[in-house]
């Protein structure tokens, strides 16, 4: 009679929590397949985060912007120190989805969109951190009955919308606010969540 040993149990919870983990991303082919709604001005949907928020790198700025790509609503997070893992990216996006903007699940069709800015290291070619902020994105777009739109990466080198092919070397991670134009009033404060908000609503009242 001959025994054998099965593999231990700790030795298939790991192997099945690395499949999983690495299912949870988007390879750029599959986010370009997905139909992702063209951003009309991307520049000035950058350069408006980037001035309200002044992301560095581990940082992601999550927005959502009416049919008119006017910004209704942002918030901004740093990443936590870990693997990158779509779920968790996408349960720290609708966190802070919930937090600053209702859901628009009752409606048969979205008509507001999500877009993401997310300030790393490294250049603005695709990484596996990239895709599973695109995973993380587009589930939590459903969850919260939103369009997903645009996921933008922020480096030292500039901006790029990944999947377009469309960027600019300014604002980058160490680029200053632009300031808002002069000649017109600020535009409305977005709802934000988190340390951000506070500093808003001081430089709102000053």
């Amino acid at each position: 009679m001959t025994f054998g040993f099965a593999p231990s149990s700790a030795a298939s919870l790991s192997t099945s929590a690395s499949a999983a983990s690495a299912s949870r991303l988007l390879e750029p082919a599959e986010w370009a397949a997905a139909g992702i709604p063209l951003l009309r001005n991307p520049r000035e949907v950058v350069s408006g985060l980037h001035t309200r928020h002044h992301p560095k790198p581990a940082t992601a700025v999550v927005a959502v912007l009416d049919p008119d790509e006017r910004l209704l609503a942002s918030a901004s997070f740093v990443r936590r120190p870990a693997p990158a893992d779509g779920w968790m990216f996408r349960n720290a996006l609708l966190s802070q989805l919930r937090r600053v903007i209702p859901h628009d699940l009752r409606r048969r069709t979205p008509v507001r969109t999500a877009v993401l800015l997310y300030c790393r290291e490294g250049d603005a070619r695709w990484t596996e951190e990239d895709g599973a902020w695109m995973w993380g994105l587009r589930d939590a777009c459903t969850l919260h009955g939103l369009r997903c739109g645009a996921y933008i990466t922020l480096t030292r080198d500039g901006w790029q919308v990944l999947g377009e092919g469309r960027g600019g070397r300014r604002p980058h991670a160490d680029s200053a606010p632009e300031p808002f134009a002069t000649s017109q009033s600020p535009p409305p404060l977005p709802r934000t969540g988190g340390a951000a908000s506070e500093v808003l609503r001081r430089a709102a009242a000053r």
